[in-house]
């Protein structure tokens, strides 16, 4: 496969960006998309230029730290982390668009790479438990409710990779924040702390500077985890929930 790569190029957080265009050849269709861009940073080295920085880690679709935004497309027109996006989802001959998530809350790094801090400091706002445990048997020894470990574990699937946030026209973490205030609260070890976590949680996420949600569904469908819209109406009736218990 022969392509044109238009790949946003920043050399820091308070540079000026721009589309580079590149030309790529000899891509096969079973290459993953961040090893087409290894192609393309080993020709760019050989002339002697700057590679494309990119984030990645995992490359197995676990830790979502491969973000881009594909053709307008977070994570690329599959559902599916960016890792585990295979070049036969394009065509020979096809100009792709290669960006960064681009939000306010998530300052330009380098090229590709954006800096989703402001995640650990939401987790941070809220993600603590006083229930002492014990030791594992000890804490395994009380059964969850079916019900409450499924929803549980259908949250505990977000990785965290912005996804959500990059195809939110406002730039929302409504979904990241909701799915994490849903797993933690809904677990027995969580409780003693349930109505100061979400208060805690969403205050951060605003502080953050992630825009308001407008319930559009474009962080469900980008989320390569299909993490279920409705936990932002559960993470609501929390919310509701919490601020009527009055001031902490």
């Amino acid at each position: 496969m022969k392509l044109t790569l238009r790949v946003w190029r920043q050399r820091g957080a308070d540079a000026p960006g721009h589309m580079a265009s590149y030309e790529v050849d000899g891509i096969s269709q079973d290459m993953s998309f961040l090893e087409m861009l290894d192609t393309l940073n080993e020709d760019l080295i050989l002339r002697g230029e700057d590679p494309v920085a990119f984030d990645h880690d995992c490359r197995e679709g676990i830790c979502g730290a491969c973000s881009l935004v594909i053709n307008g497309d977070a994570h690329g027109p599959e559902r599916t982390t960016t890792c585990q996006l295979h070049m036969r989802s394009f065509a020979d001959g096809d100009t792709i668009d290669v960006e960064p998530w681009r939000a306010a809350a998530f300052p330009v790094v380098k090229d590709l790479v954006v800096d989703r801090g402001a995640f650990d400091r939401i987790i941070q706002a809220g993600g603590y438990i006083t229930a002492p445990t014990g030791s594992a048997p000890e804490a395994h020894a009380t059964a969850v409710p079916k019900a409450d470990a499924d929803f549980a574990f259908e949250h505990a699937e977000c990785i965290g990779c912005g996804a959500c946030v990059a195809a939110c026209p406002n730039g929302s973490a409504m979904l990241f924040t909701s799915a994490k205030v849903n797993h933690l609260n809904v677990l027995p070890q969580g409780s003693p702390e349930r109505e100061t976590r979400v208060l805690d949680m969403v205050a951060r996420m605003d502080e953050e500077g992630f825009g308001g949600c407008t319930l559009t569904g474009e962080c469900a469908t980008a989320c390569p985890k299909g993490i279920p819209l409705p936990s932002i109406a559960a993470m609501n009736k929390e919310w509701l929930r919490a601020v009527r218990k009055g001031p902490r």
